[in-house]
């Protein structure tokens, strides 16, 4: 699961929403997270898909449907590659403020 893979994922706003549904830690079928969405189950069910290959959400047969889970480690490593590139902006933007007001203090450049 890369970080491209899982933001590529979450670029759509009806995955968005399922993983939303799914956030509150409850694995739930197809036909209750397609509940009061403006889709098909068969368009639900290619969405899972795609957030199942991006590694957001694990899948487990019950009987004749199949239920989907929010793996909370993927959300987890989002967020961190997330906090690691906005610490580098943070530092870029520190050095950039130092420069333009023409401090010689500046912090190195990592």
């Amino acid at each position: 699961m890369s970080p491209a893979d899982i933001f590529a994922a979450l670029g759509d706003p009806t995955r968005l929403s399922l993983i939303a549904r799914l956030g509150d830690g409850n694995g739930r079928s197809i036909v209750q997270l397609g509940e009061g969405l403006p889709i098909s189950r068969q368009a639900v069910a290619k969405h899972l898909e795609v957030l199942h290959g991006a590694g957001l959400v694990r899948r487990r047969k019950q009987g004749r449907e199949v239920h989907f889970a929010l793996r909370r480690e993927a959300v987890a490593a989002a967020q961190d590659w997330l906090g690691r590139v906005g610490a580098q902006w943070d530092g870029t933007l520190a050095r950039l403020k130092a420069f333009a007001e023409g401090d010689d203090q500046a912090p190195p450049s990592p």
